[in-house]
C-alpha cells in the first residue's frame, strides 16, 4: 500500500528515521543505562524494536502498559513509574510477577501498604526532585524504604523525574539545575540504598552521568517540542491528513483535536511536496491552515508532526510503518487506555 492510500487521519512512522533514532540513543546510552519509557508510544511492536537495540528494561506509566508488555514477552524488567492504589490493578500486577519482573514506584505509607497488601515484591522509592507532581521529600525517602522492607518487599533504589527541566532554553542553566535535582536524588539514595538510581528523559538524557539509568521515551518518534533543542533525533512520526475543503484564503484538512495532542500548542503542517503552512487552529476533526506558497486543493494530502508525541500516540489505534511512500507494516497501539 502507498501512504497516499491510507484513510486519514493516519499516524505514519518513517521506518528509517525510527531506526536512526533508536541507534543514536543506543550508542549514547547502551543496554541497562536506558530504561525506555513506553508511555511515549504505547506500542509493543516499537518496544520490541527498542529491545533489538539492546534495551531490556522498560518504564511504564500505567498498569495496562505493564501487563501488555508482560503479555508480549517484554517483561525482563518493567518499572511502573507511577503510584497505584487500586487493589484490583495491583493484584493483577502481582499475579503477572510469575511471568515478568515488575517494580512499582511508592512515595507514601499508603502506597507502600497498598502494594504490600496486593503481593507486590519489588518497589522503588519515588523522590520529588523539583517537579511538583509525585514523589516524597528526599529526607523522607529512608522512612518510606524502611516501611517497604518491613512489609516484606525488596527496595531496589530510587527514582526522580526532573520533568520541569526537559526543555530549558539555556544549556548552562539546564545543566546546573539538573545537577541540583540529581543531588537531591542521590541524597535520598544514600538513605534508601539499592542498586537503581533512575531519572531523566529525552530532554536531559545527555546530562546524566551520576544515575544508573535514564527514562527517556520521546526520542524514538520525537515531536516539535523537543525537536528545537538540537538532540540527535529526528522527527519519525507524522499524522497524515486530506484537504477536505479549500478557499483562496485558507484550506481545511481532516486532522483535528481528536487525533493530535495539543498541550504543547499547535502542530506544524506541510504538504507532501515540502511546502510549509501557517496553522490557524484545530477544531474537533479539522485543521485550518494557509500554505506558505500557492493554494491547497481539495484532495491534497498533508502531514503534521505532533507538538507532543505521547498524547498523540494515545489518540490512535494503529501506526503505519512506512519507507518512503511504501507502507511496510501495521503496528497496533496496543497499550492505550487504562
Amino acid at each position: 500500500m502507498d501512504v497516499l492510500e491510507l484513510p486519514t487521519p493516519a499516524l505514519v512512522i518513517d521506518a528509517d528515521v525510527l531506526e536512526h533514532n533508536l541507534a543514536a540513543m543506543a550508542a549514547a546510552r547502551p543496554g541497562a543505562t536506558l530504561r525506555p519509557h513506553v508511555k511515549a508510544h504505547k506500542c509493543t511492536a516499537l518496544a520490541a524494536a527498542q529491545l533489538a537495540h539492546g534495551h531490556h528494561s522498560f518504564t511504564c506509566a500505567t498498569p495496562r502498559e505493564v501487563l501488555g508488555m508482560a503479555a508480549a514477552g517484554l517483561g525482563t524488567d518493567l518499572l511502573l513509574a507511577n503510584e497505584v492504589l487500586d487493589p484490583a490493578r495491583l493484584r493483577a500486577l502481582a499475579t503477572a510477577q510469575d511471568a515478568a519482573r515488575i517494580t512499582i514506584a511508592v512515595d507514601s505509607p499508603e502506597t507502600v501498604a497498598a502494594a504490600a497488601a496486593a503481593g507486590i515484591a519489588e518497589v522503588l522509592v519515588d523522590v520529588n526532585v523539583g517537579l511538583p507532581r509525585c514523589g516524597c521529600r528526599p529526607d523522607d525517602a529512608g522512612r518510606i524504604a524502611d516501611l517497604a522492607r518491613a512489609a516484606g518487599m525488596v527496595v531496589r533504589g530510587v527514582m526522580g523525574y526532573e520533568g520541569h527541566l526537559m526543555v530549558v532554553d539555556d544549556p548552562a542553566e539546564q545543566r546546573t539545575r539538573v545537577a541540583e535535582s540529581v543531588d537531591r536524588l542521590l541524597a535520598a539514595h544514600a538513605l534508601v540504598g539499592g542498586d537503581v538510581v533512575s531519572a531523566g528523559g529525552t530532554g536531559t538524557f545527555h546530562l546524566h552521568d551520576r544515575v544508573t539509568e535514564v527514562q527517556a521515551g520521546s526520542y524514538a518518534l520525537m515531536d516539535t517540542h523537543y525537536g528545537r533543542f538540537g538532540h540527535p533525533f529526528r522527527q519519525a512520526a507524522h499524522v497524515y491528513g486530506t484537504v477536505v475543503s479549500a478557499t483562496p484564503k485558507y484550506a481545511v484538512a481532516d486532522v483535528g483535536l481528536k487525533s493530535m495532542g495539543m498541550d504543547h500548542g499547535n502542530p506544524s503542517l506541510e504538504t507532501l511536496d515540502g511546502n510549509g503552512a501557517d496553522v490557524w487552529f484545530l477544531s474537533d476533526e479539522h485543521v485550518t491552515f494557509v500554505p506558505h506558497t500557492g493554494v491547497a486543493a481539495v484532495g491534497d494530502r498533508v502531514r503534521l508532526p505532533p507538538a507532543h508525541i505521547d498524547p498523540t500516540m494515545a489518540l490512535h489505534e494503529v501506526a503505519w510503518l512506512a519507507r518512503g511512500h511504501e507502507v511496510i507494516d501495521r503496528w497496533p497501539i496496543d497499550l492505550r487506555n487504562w
